[in-house]
Formats: C-alpha cells, sequence, structure tokens
C-alpha cells in the first residue's frame, strides 16, 4: 500500500496535499488523522500543524472475483456455443463484442445462418436461453446473456421501432386499441422502449408466453 504524511495549517489541506502527490482522487483513500491542529492561543502563539496520513486504497477482493467470474463466464458461453455449431456442422465463429450493465453480449458470424436464426429469430432465442442457462450454472450471480447471428438482432430491432411508430400512429388515427404479433420478452422491450415517449398512447402486454403481445391503447383527450 501506498501512504503519504503531510502536514498543514488544517485537516483537509493536508489531505488535499497528500492526494496531489499520490495522483488519486479523495475516495480512493484512507485517512488517518494524526493531529489536528490548533491555531494557538488568540490564533497568534503556539500553534501546531494538523498532520495525517493517507494510503491509498486496495482493490476490493469482490471486485476482482467478480471479474474473474466474468472472464470464465464468457468463455464457457463461447465454448458451448462453438460446439453447437460444429455439432450443426455450421461454419461460423463466436466473438464477444460488448459487456453492459452486466450483459454480455456475443455475435455469430459466418455464412448461411438462416439455420440458426429460425422465424423471427425464435431458434436464436432458444439458443440464448441454453446458452444463458449453461454460462450460469453453479455461478455465484445470474449473468445476461444476448446472442445475436449475422447482424439479425440489430435489423430486427429497427424493424420493430419502425412498427411501434407505424402502429402508434395507428392507433392514435383511430382512436382504438391496436395489437401487435406475439414477442419475445427482449423484443416487447424494444417497443416499450420506442414509444416511452409518445405521449399520445399507453403500451402495456398481455397473455402468456409464448403468444404475450403488446397492445397500444390511446391516452383519453
Amino acid at each position: 500500500m501506498k501512504s503519504v504524511q503531510k502536514s498543514a495549517r488544517t485537516v483537509d489541506e493536508a489531505i488535499e496535499a497528500a492526494i496531489q502527490e499520490l495522483g488519486v482522487s479523495r475516495e480512493e483513500v484512507e485517512v488517518t488523522v494524526l493531529e489536528e491542529g490548533n491555531k494557538g492561543f488568540f490564533g497568534l502563539l503556539g500553534g501546531k500543524l494538523a498532520s495525517v496520513l493517507v494510503t491509498v486504497k486496495e482493490p476490493e477482493i469482490a471486485e476482482a472475483d467478480a471479474q474473474v467470474e466474468q472472464t470464465e463466464k464468457v468463455a464457457k458461453a463461447k465454448q458451448f456455443l462453438e460446439g453447437v455449431l460444429e455439432r450443426l456442422e455450421v461454419d461460423a465463429e463466436v466473438h464477444e463484442t460488448a459487456q453492459e450493465d452486466g450483459t454480455i453480449l456475443l455475435e455469430i458470424t459466418g455464412e448461411n445462418l438462416g439455420l440458426l436464426i429460425g422465424r423471427r429469430g425464435q431458434t436464436l432465442d432458444a439458443l440464448q436461453y441454453l446458452t444463458s442457462v449453461v454460462t450460469n450454472k453453479g455461478g455465484a450471480d445470474w449473468m445476461r446473456i444476448v446472442l445475436d447471428a449475422a447482424g439479425y438482432r440489430k435489423r430486427r430491432e429497427q424493424t420493430l421501432r419502425q412498427l411501434a411508430l407505424r402502429m402508434a400512429d395507428r392507433a392514435k388515427k383511430q382512436q382504438k386499441r391496436v395489437y401487435l404479433e406475439p414477442m419475445s420478452a427482449l423484443e416487447r422491450r424494444i417497443v416499450h422502449m420506442a414509444l416511452a415517449e409518445d405521449t399520445g398512447i399507453e403500451t402495456h402486454s398481455e397473455g402468456e408466453d409464448p403468444n404475450r403481445r403488446i397492445v397500444i391503447s390511446p391516452k383519453q383527450r
């Protein structure tokens, strides 16, 4: 652990001098006040400087463990997917494309991946679910896996956003509810988010999976 001892007129000034020397922020250190300091008699005589010992905090072990677990889970997910591709005799590769808020995004690239995507992404959704179960088995924290193939998710997201906007316009013009086709939870979320700022309509989901669908309703004027 790296530490420095500093003295100044006040405790705060001593701490500031120490963290500047260490090149860290206030949140990254632990402070031990060695001497409070005082201004002496009438602030003129016998004053003592404040003295502090400032130590840089060690990285949290829990954070390091979480990072190790995340790395291991990514490797496990890729190994599982590569095994599935091999058994299906699909010539493709698996790449980790991003990590966002505990979500791992994996992309399958290759030729003729329609078999993995399926009708409206149903096969891809099923493979994503299986990958999540295998990856998180025995783990302390559940890590969300989002699986894509040949950019299908991005294209589908764009299609869903356009559909959502058209159906919202229809609901407002006709002043009646519009029912969308059944969708997965991931796709329903895309529609809800696309219409979240439209003050003229409301959205909610009805039914049970796999037939759960979004209903777009015009707000009463």
